[in-house]
């Protein structure tokens, strides 16, 4: 018995890979900074899409009604991360999503202070 083959992707004029359709969604070098976001920066929708939204920008506000990272979106549209960030750039510009770092663990409590406060709850 022989492993599946692969099958290849033709090279289509509208393949996700095309640069020149991920120039046409980032709307080209508009010499606008991009908002400082990484991998993990979380991502929620403020309201639905807009009627002047584009289709992949109208995907990405549908997807964000809960919260997702940046990762996830460029996973879920299958689009690269610089072009998500390009698109949640100018979604953050038009106020219609609300971007935020993740909680970085050490910030939250020390386990033992967690813990002193459950016995103390315990013995009530």
């Amino acid at each position: 018995m022989t492993p599946p083959q692969r099958q290849r992707r033709t090279s289509e004029p509208e393949a996700d890979g095309n640069p020149e359709r991920l120039y046409v969604l980032t709307g080209g070098p508009d010499g606008t900074g991009r908002a400082p976001l990484d991998l993990v920066t979380l991502v929620v929708a403020r309201a639905g899409p807009p009627p002047t939204a584009g289709p992949e920008q109208a995907a990405l506000l549908r997807m964000c009604a809960t919260p997702l990272s940046v990762a996830e979106i460029s996973a879920y549209l299958n689009l690269p991360f610089s072009v998500v960030t390009v698109l949640l750039t100018e979604l953050l510009a038009d106020d219609l999503v609300v971007a935020r770092a993740p909680i970085v663990r050490s910030t939250l409590p020390d386990r033992s202070l967690l813990e002193a406060v459950m016995h103390g709850l315990q013995k009530l």
